[in-house]
């Protein structure tokens, strides 16, 4: 990974006037085997611990933001992948084993159970790396085993949906992240996978490869790549503030800021911010691997948990990220300091769901509620 970072930051500024990841940046991914490391060794991939693309997501984010975030995403979704039919997977890479896959997950389409199938309709937002992508994999609801309607994830080809043109943002403005229209599109079962059934090991494909990996929740590898993110933009925006602190002298006082004990205060707290973040994420990526190697399926604590922490993480890069640049002066707001753009994109990456630590926090704390209720009666 490293050998290509030079080279995709100085693409960044690019990357975010396309609203999209320059195809440069695509082929140094596929050079070093970033995009098919979690692809079954069947299909010439890699099958790598999403830990280690995690801590390659953190470095890549240092670079170039919005390349991270959905070069991420194309790459976790492999992970998705194997846990469905065989018969899908040899669609998707027997002919292309290069072949990259977007999503967008939440439950809004609108789906007709049919024989054999669904017909799908529905306007599906935030589709990261659509552009590059040959698959999608879009969520819908439909009735589950107790009858009642559980979120699902149908894998659909290119030729099935059309990409609308709307991401403008304010930051993460190079991911791509469009709109994906589907409509009347008939989606057969065998492309077809519950949320619940991809996170406790009853889908279609559970087991197909014998690689530890394949063996993993779906929750916790999909987004195993957000909070690293967040992590590897706030590293940034620290490398940055270091940097500037020798040399700056505040310009009506001129006073050298290195002497300033309260900006080195923010550089002190900001450090064990940012430690304490990787070392939450470390954690959970080696427990991960632990988990994957025992064969057990996960338990409920530990999903929680995985959940949460990722959340947790990035509120802690994120406070670590504005006490930086609050105190960098007029100079960071410029548009050619990179440090305003890792700014804009750490908040915005912390506006997703996933990361949203209200929510966080209260899945938390309601879990934990119930363990104590448990252990009282």
């Amino acid at each position: 990974m490293k050998p290509i970072l030079p080279s995709i930051a100085a693409r960044a500024v690019q990357t975010e006037r396309l609203r999209r990841v320059p195809d440069e940046n695509i082929a140094e991914l596929r050079s070093v085997g970033y995009l098919n490391a979690l692809v079954p060794v069947q299909f010439g991939g890699s099958e790598r611990w999403p830990g280690e693309v995690a801590e390659a997501t953190r470095l890549l984010a240092g670079a170039c933001t919005s390349t991270a975030w959905s070069a991420q995403l194309l790459t976790v979704h492999a992970h998705t992948i194997a846990n469905y039919s065989a018969r899908l997977q040899e669609e998707i890479w027997g002919t292309n084993p290069d072949a990259l896959v977007c999503s967008s997950v939440a439950p809004i389409g609108r789906a007709e159970p049919l024989p054999g199938g669904i017909r799908l309709s529905g306007r599906y937002s935030w589709s990261s790396g659509s552009e590059q992508a040959d698959w999608a994999i879009l969520g819908l609801l439909l009735p589950g085993s107790a009858g009642t309607p559980e979120p699902h994830l149908a894998v659909v080809p290119r030729s099935d949906y059309t990409i609308d043109d709307v991401w403008y943002s304010m930051g993460l403005k190079g991911t791509g992240s469009q709109d994906l229209i589907v409509d009347d599109v008939f989606v057969p079962d065998y492309r077809i996978e519950s949320m619940n059934g991809l996170n406790n090991g009853t889908s279609r494909g559970f087991g197909m490869h014998s690689a530890p990996v394949y063996r993993l929740p779906f929750a916790p590898v999909f987004a195993i790549g957000f909070a690293a993110i967040a992590l590897g933009a706030a590293e940034a925006i620290q490398m940055l503030y270091q940097d500037r602190l020798a040399t700056r002298v505040r310009a009506y006082t001129g006073a050298k800021v290195i002497e300033s004990t309260p900006a080195l205060m923010r550089l002190a707290e900001t450090e064990h911010q940012l430690r304490t973040a990787y070392r939450l994420l470390k954690h959970d990526w080696r427990n991960l691997e632990k988990l994957a190697d025992s064969g057990r399926l996960a338990t409920a604590d530990e999903l929680v948990n995985w959940r949460t922490n990722q959340s947790y993480a990035t509120k802690l890069c994120l406070h670590a990220a504005d006490r930086l640049f609050e105190a960098s002066g007029g100079g960071a707001v410029r548009d050619d300091n990179p440090m305003q753009r890792f700014w804009r994109d750490i908040h915005t990456g912390a506006a997703h769901a996933y990361s949203d630590y209200d929510v966080a926090a209260q899945t938390l704390g309601a879990h934990l509620a119930q363990v104590a209720v448990a252990g009282v009666f």
